[in-house]
C-alpha cells in the first residue's frame, strides 16, 4: 500500500486542518442558535456585533494555538492525553450534531446584546475548537503559520456564514440546513474516532 511512510496517521495539511476547523466551528449548525440570540439586537448593530464576536473568538483560539505547548508543560499534560481528550470532546460534539439539540442551550436575557458569551465563547471558540488548535500546534509546532492561516480562513468562512445567516436559511430551508449539519456530524465522528485511536496507539505503543 503506497501510504506515506514519513507521515504520522493524524498529521494534517493546510486543507485537512481547514476542513477539521470548519467541522468543529460548525457555522451552519450555529445558525439555529445565532438567529434567536441576535433577534434582540437592533438591525443596524447586528453586523458590527457579529464581526466583533467572530474577532474575539479568533483571538481566543489564536492565543490557545500559540500558548498550547507552554500550557501542556505547565499542566504536566502529554500530547497523547490531549489527543484522546480532544477526540472525546469532538465525538460528543459530533453526536450532538447528528442527533440534534434544543435551542435553549445558550439562552440570553431578552433584549441584551451578546458580548463574548455566548457567541464568541463557547459557540465559536468552544472546548472542541480550543482542543483542536492546541492539538494542531502541539503535534506539528513547526507548521504553526499553516495552522494560523487555516484558522484565519475557517473563522472568515464562519463569520461570512453568520453574517448571511438569514439569507442562507431562506435560500436552503430549515430541512437542508439540518441535513447538512447531520452530515458534517457524521464526518466529524470519524475524525474524532481516528483521533482517539491515534492517541491510544501512541500511549500504548509509544
Amino acid at each position: 500500500m503506497p501510504l506515506a511512510h514519513n507521515r504520522a496517521p493524524m498529521d494534517h495539511s493546510f486543507l485537512s486542518a481547514l476542513i477539521l476547523l470548519l467541522l468543529v466551528l460548525d457555522p451552519l449548525g450555529s445558525l439555529p442558535i445565532f438567529i434567536p440570540i441576535m433577534a434582540g439586537v437592533p438591525k443596524e448593530r447586528r453586523r458590527r456585533v457579529a464581526l466583533r464576536e467572530v474577532a474575539i473568538a479568533f483571538f481566543v483560539l489564536l492565543g490557545f494555538m500559540f500558548a498550547g505547548e507552554s500550557f501542556l508543560r505547565v499542566m504536566h499534560l502529554s500530547e497523547r492525553s490531549l489527543e484522546v481528550a480532544g477526540g472525546v470532546i469532538l465525538l460528543m460534539v459530533a453526536i450532538r450534531m447528528i442527533f440534534g439539540h434544543e435551542g435553549g442551550v445558550y439562552g440570553m436575557p431578552e433584549g441584551k446584546e451578546p458580548l463574548i458569551f455566548p457567541l464568541a465563547v463557547p459557540l465559536l471558540a468552544g472546548p472542541s475548537a480550543m482542543a483542536t488548535v492546541l492539538l494542531l500546534a502541539s503535534r506539528q509546532p513547526e507548521r504553526v503559520m499553516t495552522w494560523v492561516a487555516a484558522l484565519t480562513v475557517a473563522m472568515a468562512v464562519s463569520g461570512a456564514v453568520l453574517l448571511l445567516c438569514e439569507r442562507i436559511r431562506r435560500l436552503l430551508g430549515d430541512s437542508v440546513v439540518a441535513a447538512t449539519e447531520k452530515l458534517m456530524g457524521l464526518v466529524l465522528t470519524a475524525i474524532a474516532v481516528e483521533m482517539i485511536l491515534a492517541g491510544l496507539k501512541r500511549y500504548f505503543l509509544g
